[in-house]
């Protein structure tokens, strides 16, 4: 009888068993891969620079947002500045503001397109 309840269960198996077999083979394969590549995030991660990376990364952008921002700003201030005290000493009342005022704007537009790199720097020509 125990070779008869072992026959049942084995028949039991051989209808299932190719299926079961694959299926395992597939989920062995998966979870080794998924294992691989696991292991390379945790490297990726764990190395210096990329412990926090998105937390640098978006103190990075905020600085150099801060700094393009007051590069833009300097620029205005002091084309605004300069126009008024050439008013002041000429007597030239809005237009040496206004002049050097749209001159510290493109100014400061230059400075912050050569900060970001889309213009090459010519400060070496």
């Amino acid at each position: 009888m125990a070779d008869g309840t072992n026959d049942s269960g084995g028949h039991g198996d051989r209808d299932k068993s190719p299926d079961e077999v694959a299926l395992s083979a597939r989920l062995g394969s998966l979870d080794q891969r998924l294992s691989e590549f696991r292991d390379g995030r945790k490297i990726g991660a764990d190395q210096p620079g990329n412990g926090s990376g998105d937390t640098a990364a978006r103190a990075s952008a905020m600085a150099r947002g801060l700094r393009l921002s007051s590069e833009l700003i300097a620029g205005v201030l002091v084309g605004a500045l300069l126009g008024w005290g050439f008013d002041r000493l000429l007597s030239t009342s809005p237009f040496g503001f206004i002049v050097f005022f749209l001159l510290g704007f493109v100014a400061g537009v230059l400075n912050v397109v050569r900060s970001a790199g889309v213009a090459p720097d010519r400060s070496g020509r």
